[in-house]
């Protein structure tokens, strides 16, 4: 039998964090209030609305993406 390794709010809390300070972060200048998807590897995609965004992270990276606005605190995961 396989082992699962499940994440618990703290583990997803800090993995966010850290994909939003790489990834997220260095888009504010040009993207404030969009909505940006960061896949666990980095790919990232950038749309005007969430529903855009993820909407095209799910057809691009699959599922498992972090999903934020860019410059304010607000963050979703999509399984």
């Amino acid at each position: 039998m396989r082992s699962m390794t499940y994440l618990n709010d703290s583990n997803i809390r800090i993995t966010a964090e850290k994909l939003y300070t790489k990834y997220g972060k260095p888009l504010e200048k040009k993207h404030w209030g969009q909505f940006v998807a960061i896949s666990p590897t980095g790919k990232i995609v950038v749309a005007r609305t969430l529903n855009d965004v993820s909407k095209k992270a799910r057809e691009r990276f699959g599922i498992g993406n972090y999903v934020f606005k860019i410059g304010e605190k607000a963050v979703g995961n999509w399984l």
